[in-house]
């Protein structure tokens, strides 16, 4: 799956060791940036929805996701249920992310029964 081959498989195992962790933390360098790309995009989706009158929670929009990116990892070689669990821990934190920032109030307190308190919206993915 690594878009580079092995540059030196002759080179000695310590100098082998420390060109592998260069190059996962370039990884997960990328994976970071990416995931922030995506929550913005999230979050505009979301501020287009609110300014339509749309619904932000969207399951089956979440559903469609989800299984696109299982698709994709199984032609791809990625671990299938991996990818689905990062997939849906990144929607939850899309819909936590939409909620906060879509609501103008502060959140109830613990003494406040919750039929009270603004429902929470949530994001489509």
């Amino acid at each position: 799956m690594s878009p580079d081959p092995p540059r030196d498989s002759d080179a000695p195992p310590q100098e082998r060791l420390e060109e592998l962790r260069e190059r996962i933390i370039a990884a997960d360098d990328e994976i970071i940036r990416l995931i922030g790309e995506r929550r913005d995009l999230v979050l505009e989706i979301g501020r287009i929805k609110e300014a339509l009158g749309l619904p932000i929670l969207d399951p089956a929009r979440e559903a469609r996701v989800v299984r696109r990116v299982a698709e994709r990892s199984r032609a791809l070689g990625v671990d299938e249920e991996l990818t689905r669990d990062v997939i849906w821990r990144i929607i939850s934190s899309a819909r936590q992310a939409q909620s906060q920032r879509g609501s103008s109030h502060p959140p109830p307190s613990p003494a406040e029964p919750e039929s009270e308190a603004e429902p929470e919206s949530e994001p489509e993915v």
